[in-house]
């Protein structure tokens, strides 16, 4: 049975980006089959925190957690190939095999790469690079998933440049990584070689939150 998940960011006791997440999590919904729940109450309130919405034919479920570190992200590339996921699932072991991998050599995450060697998203973040002034990143036909963080980044750049890259191609770009619970933080390394800074990342990073 299909569970789709959404984890929302409180921050200053409003979820900012619910109206993203109720979007996608529709789209979802009708393209699984999965009944969309007629009554979502928008979470708020309290401290800062993620909310945890699990979606599936039996209803919703409702959680909480921690939101984790915003610190730069170290990354490796990962072996575990990259497989279509353009829905929010709750079946995520390629994922989590993928970030145990990048934990075993102190790593923070690792990035996934396609069956032909595309780059294409970590186990928690999507992926970007800045390209002659612009914000670039894989494109959503490769099986990557469409992003709350992503779409974010859209409304405030207009749009994202879309590049179906190899890992040579992005390497000694200025890479930042962005997901809905932490907003855009910047890619430290990449396999151990530090990777470029851009302040257009820490600008954008300071427009994220609505």
């Amino acid at each position: 049975m299909d569970t789709l998940i959404e984890t929302v960011r409180i921050r200053n006791g409003a979820a900012p980006l619910w109206y993203l997440h109720l979007r996608r999590l529709a789209t979802s919904c009708k393209a699984l089959g999965v009944p969309l729940p007629g009554t979502l109450i928008t979470p708020e309130g309290g401290p800062d925190r993620v909310h945890r919405l699990l979606v599936s034919k039996r209803g919703p479920v409702v959680g909480e957690r921690r939101v984790g570190s915003t610190a730069p992200v170290r990354l490796i590339t990962s072996r575990v190939v990259h497989r279509p996921y353009p829905h929010k699932l709750v079946d995520r072991e390629r994922f989590d095999r993928a970030l145990a991998e990048a934990k075993t050599v102190e790593a923070d995450d690792g990035l996934l790469l396609t069956v032909g060697g595309q780059v294409a998203e970590t186990s928690i973040w999507g992926i970007f690079w800045w390209e002659d002034g612009r914000v670039a990143g894989p494109p959503l036909e490769i099986g990557i998933l469409p992003g709350v963080g992503r779409a974010r980044i859209a409304e405030l750049v207009g749009e994202i440049a879309e590049r179906k890259a190899t890992l040579e191609e992005v390497r000694g770009k200025s890479m930042f990584v962005a997901n809905s619970v932490r907003g855009v933080v910047p890619v430290a390394s990449l396999d151990g070689v530090q990777v470029p800074e851009d302040p257009a990342t820490e600008a954008l990073a300071s427009r994220f939150w609505p």
